[in-house]
């Protein structure tokens, strides 16, 4: 065998120790990793990244629903990976595992069965100047949109002046989108203002609502104004934009780095994603039923054009259901993923902490060609964890990321 070759497998087939033995190592503020074994499964336990706010890249600040910290990826990326890799998330989101990748000099590769991910990740890893932004909006004609009746719903959450702004601008997009004429700075404006249509601060288009990461219905948003006596403000919609993309590109855009791949379809069938392709791929699945995507984005669907009752998000009630989705998940990951590759599989805390997830994960992925080398649990000190298996507090939700590591196994 090639000595360069044989070289690179033992390297390749060492990730997982390495990795290892980092987090049996690995301290914070320092207090040391508690390691520690639970039926077939080894676990390590630490604040393994900050709790802190807003301690990301700029670029990072975009709501989406039931997304991770950025902190997540980069532990991995930065101690699993080096210039050029390829990191790939399955379920993408908002498009926080690619854009760290982007950040962090290597190939951001991202799928999501909803294409409202991509429309969010792709302008950022690619973004335009402010100027370019502004003269831009000032260029789109925001006059003219007539208000139809199945538009006037929307008169709960926008005042009738910005709603005529908003219904203009997705005219104009959708517009350029059906004569092939978009491009990055229109892809641009589209993802701010995904992101600006409802929120609870004037740096939003709408009258207060729920926080931006959902939108509740017209019908939910007329009691919320009844019970608080508001009416929807004027919002000055360019204003808004050309004052959020400042806020995104603080920290400037990414650094060079491979060409990203971003596909829209469900994650056991991504043919758009080569064989033996991926070094690295971390991501956090749908946790059984507990969100409820396409009625949280309803509004951001609607906006770009896109019918959120056609995009099928898995949502399983039953353990079993979810252990089969894990599994051809898995089987996918089995062939993008190169020996020795490193899987990074974030399942959270569900329904009190009654039902752990990891455990579901290690049984649906036996008998496939993965080595389960155990759970990292970062337990996160507003969690206030008494051990690691429960919570004290913030039981509804998530409340801690437990992620299990896989190593893809050499090929026979």
């Amino acid at each position: 065998m090639d000595m360069r070759l044989a070289t690179k497998r033992a390297q390749e087939a060492s990730a997982g120790a390495r990795l290892l033995d980092v987090l049996a190592r690995f301290t914070f503020n320092g207090a040391p990793t508690v390691c520690l074994r639970e039926g077939d499964l080894d676990y390590f336990v630490n604040e393994f990244w900050t709790a802190g706010q807003r301690q990301a890249h700029s670029l990072h600040e975009v709501s989406y629903r039931a997304c991770f910290k950025p902190q997540l990826p980069e532990f991995f990326i930065s101690r699993l990976t080096g210039p050029g890799a390829s990191v790939y998330d399955p379920f993408s989101g908002r498009g926080t595992t690619a854009l760290q990748a982007a950040l962090m000099g290597r190939r951001p590769l991202a799928n999501d069965v909803n294409p409202l991910s991509g429309l969010i990740l792709r302008p950022r890893l690619a973004p335009p100047e402010v100027e370019s932004v502004r003269e831009r909006l000032q260029a789109i004609a925001l006059n003219g949109a007539e208000i139809e009746a199945e538009h006037e719903p929307l008169l709960a959450f926008y005042h009738r002046e910005t709603l005529h702004h908003i219904l203009a601008l997705r005219s104009y997009l959708l517009g350029q989108e059906a004569s092939g004429a978009t491009d990055r700075i229109d892809e641009w404006i589209r993802m701010v203002a995904i992101n600006r249509l409802t929120g609870h601060s004037s740096g939003f288009l709408s009258v207060y609502t729920l926080p931006p990461n959902q939108a509740v219905s017209p019908g939910a948003q007329r009691r919320i104004n009844a019970a608080r006596c508001q009416t929807p403000p004027f919002r000055d919609l360019r204003a808004i934009i050309l004052k959020k993309t400042r806020a995104l590109l603080a920290d400037g855009g990414p650094p060079a780095h491979p060409g990203p791949l971003v596909v829209t379809g469900p994650a056991h069938r991504t043919p758009a994603v080569p064989d033996c392709a991926v070094d690295l791929l971390v991501t956090s699945p749908p946790f059984l039923d507990i969100v409820d995507y396409a009625s949280d984005n309803w509004l951001r669907c609607w906006f770009a054009g896109i019918d959120a009752n056609s995009v099928r998000i898995d949502r399983h009630r039953e353990i079993r259901a979810w252990e089969g989705f894990v599994r051809l998940s898995f089987l996918e990951f089995a062939r993008v993923m190169r020996p020795g590759g490193i899987v990074a599989f974030e399942v959270g805390e569900v329904r009190g902490g009654r039902v752990l997830l990891e455990r579901h994960v290690a049984s649906a992925i036996e008998g496939l060609p993965f080595r389960t080398l155990g759970v990292m649990l970062n337990r996160q000190e507003f969690t206030k964890t008494a051990n690691c298996w429960g919570v004290t507090n913030n039981r509804g939700g998530t409340n801690s990321n437990r992620i299990v590591i896989a190593e893809r196994s050499p090929c026979a």
